[in-house]
């Protein structure tokens, strides 16, 4: 898939910038009095100290904190728009104020039909916005036993014919899939979007350890939303989580907003597979914005207090979660140093998408992605691939 910049065509001289910041932190640790040369959309080198190289501008952030620019994989919205919307730029644009600098944009399960159009619009958009990685179809792979906040009516096994639908819709867009691996069909699904390069996510589910270990073995390559829409660990049966755990080539998402999973269950999780967890917001419309009544999908949502449910329900309907929300909460409510609680928003999703060589980290040849906090990390500015965007 493509979308990543790194590279300016144009012939022209990129644009060099020098950023300056008390602290630089990456999954690599902390360097202190530190600079970056961005050259374009890309950095070019990374230092500390006084000596630093030529550049057309210098900015200053004094006592920040720079890290690089969050990956979400998994979000549906913000600002009041998700992201089946005809146009979901304020999503984006809430999100990328709050430092996501990367994002898979998620589509609940919706007719083919519906989920097509949807393809089609997102890949207008990242015709022109490399910041877009593509498109997680959460949707229509999921146990009915296990749906969340999806229409059942929506729900489809993964023939050999509605993978092949979803697979010709999406070429280029399609970046990851959620599969329930006890439907059928669902394995030799998991080995056709691996080999059409879609990453594939074991997700709401009823599965046992051992139908989500055979998804593994088929190629899928990560959990979502971890503890969310899946059987508890039983010690006895324990289900999907430990499978994951057990793993070294999965990555789990975890949704880090104190609602989703209790911060020490949440820790437990960050120790077990340490390195191997990516935090997402999976956020919906209420995200950036006030309480209200909300649709995700086909389904009414009612936020309160910034927790969506069902209508009528005590189903949770996402998150109004952003990634900087998660990196604060990540320090402060699961313990995690600052380099571990940063990799996780930025090099584990990267890897999980296979872009570990040129996002989620603040070194050479790496995109310009950057995100300026403040001591308490709040963000104050930032950069994808090399503009600023909030």
């Amino acid at each position: 898939m493509t979308g990543i910049g790194v590279a300016d065509g144009s012939g022209l001289e990129a644009r060099r910038t020098l950023v300056r910041s008390a602290r630089v932190v990456d999954a690599a640790g902390t360097t202190a009095d530190g600079w970056v040369l961005v050259d374009g959309d890309v950095i070019r080198a990374v230092g500390s100290g006084p000596d630093v190289p030529a550049a057309d501008e210098v900015v200053d952030l004094g006592d920040a904190v720079l890290v690089p620019g969050f990956v979400d994989l998994h979000g549906h919205g913000g600002g009041g728009a998700s992201y089946e919307d005809e146009s979901f730029a304020a999503a984006l644009a809430v999100h990328r104020a709050h430092g996501t600098t990367r994002s898979v944009l998620s589509l609940v399960a919706n007719p083919l039909d519906a989920l097509v159009t949807s393809l089609d619009r997102v890949r207008e958009v990242m015709a022109s916005d490399p910041l877009v990685l593509g498109v997680h179809l959460e949707g229509p792979f999921l146990s009915p036993q296990n749906k969340g906040a999806h229409n059942a009516a929506f729900l489809l096994d993964p023939t050999p014919d509605a993978v092949d639908t979803l697979l010709g819709a999406g070429a280029g867009v399609v970046r990851q899939v959620t599969i329930a691996p006890e439907l059928p069909g669902a394995l030799d699904a998991i080995e056709r979007f691996v080999a059409a390069g879609v990453t594939v996510a074991v997700g709401h589910t009823v599965c046992s350890y051992e139908q989500a270990s055979a998804a593994f073995d088929a190629g899928a390559t990560l959990l979502t939303h971890a503890y969310n829409a899946m059987p508890g660990i039983h010690h006895r049966a324990p289900g999907p989580i430990p499978a994951a755990v057990a793993d070294d080539r999965v990555t789990l998402e975890l949704i880090l907003d104190g609602v989703h999973v209790h911060p020490s269950v949440a820790s437990l999780l960050l120790d077990a597979a340490s390195g191997r967890v990516a935090l997402v917001t999976d956020a919906m419309g209420a995200a950036g914005a006030a309480d209200g009544s909300y649709t995700l999908g086909s389904l009414a949502v009612t936020v309160e207090h910034g927790v969506a449910l069902v209508a009528g329900t005590e189903t949770i309907a996402g998150s109004t979660l952003t990634q900087d929300q998660a990196l604060r909460n990540a320090v402060a409510l699961a313990g995690r140093s600052l380099p571990d609680a940063v990799a996780a928003l930025t090099a584990v999703p990267a890897r999980a998408l296979g872009l570990e060589d040129r996002l989620g980290r603040i070194a050479p040849g790496y995109a310009a992605d950057l995100v300026a906090l403040t001591p308490a990390l709040e963000v104050t500015r930032v950069w994808g691939a090399g503009r600023p965007i909030g």
